[in-house]
């Protein structure tokens, strides 16, 4: 098994194990978590702090079962934009970060310019969702939609 921790050599074998352990249960406590990695409370403590101040950990949130939530739909959409200047792309990222529907958005290298990760409670949320926000966003030429039909490995669901 390959070690997700191991590009960054700024990180000891217990930083990687509280990491490890924290990007799985994010809610355990401080006590637990120093016992599984072989330190006492206040070294680990001290150790999540500075992973946290160093940037190493964004935060902590809950994993919400969308299924449960009325949102089994999901697209993926190539988007492809009129201009490419940094000023669109700042306009694009922009308006696109303010879309709840948008689950994920990467830039890509190649034939489009983004993917991005659409989830909805069904296709006809999906297509209004596209013709009424998604199409209407700065630059956006084309877009080319792929719909999910059963989600193999997700990650995010997994932890």
């Amino acid at each position: 098994m390959t070690d997700p921790w191991v590009a960054r050599s700024d990180l000891d074998a217990l930083d990687r194990r509280i990491l490890d352990t924290l990007s799985h249960n994010a809610r355990i406590t401080v006590t637990d978590l120093a016992a599984e990695v072989g330190l006492s409370k206040t070294p680990c403590a001290a150790r999540i702090r500075r992973l946290e101040a160093e940037g190493y950990i964004l935060g902590y949130r809950a994993q919400l079962d969308p299924v449960m939530l009325g949102l089994e739909n999901v697209a993926f959409v190539e988007v492809k934009l009129r201009d490419t200047t940094e000023r669109a792309l700042k306009e694009f990222n922009t308006a696109i970060a303010r879309l709840p529907e948008v689950e994920q958005c990467h830039m890509i290298a190649g034939g489009f310019d983004y993917i991005v990760k659409i989830r909805t409670r069904d296709i006809t949320a999906y297509r209004r969702f596209l013709g009424e926000q998604l199409s209407a966003l700065p630059h956006v030429a084309h877009t080319s939609t792929y719909m999910a039909m059963e989600s193999v490995k997700d990650a995010a669901m997994t932890a």
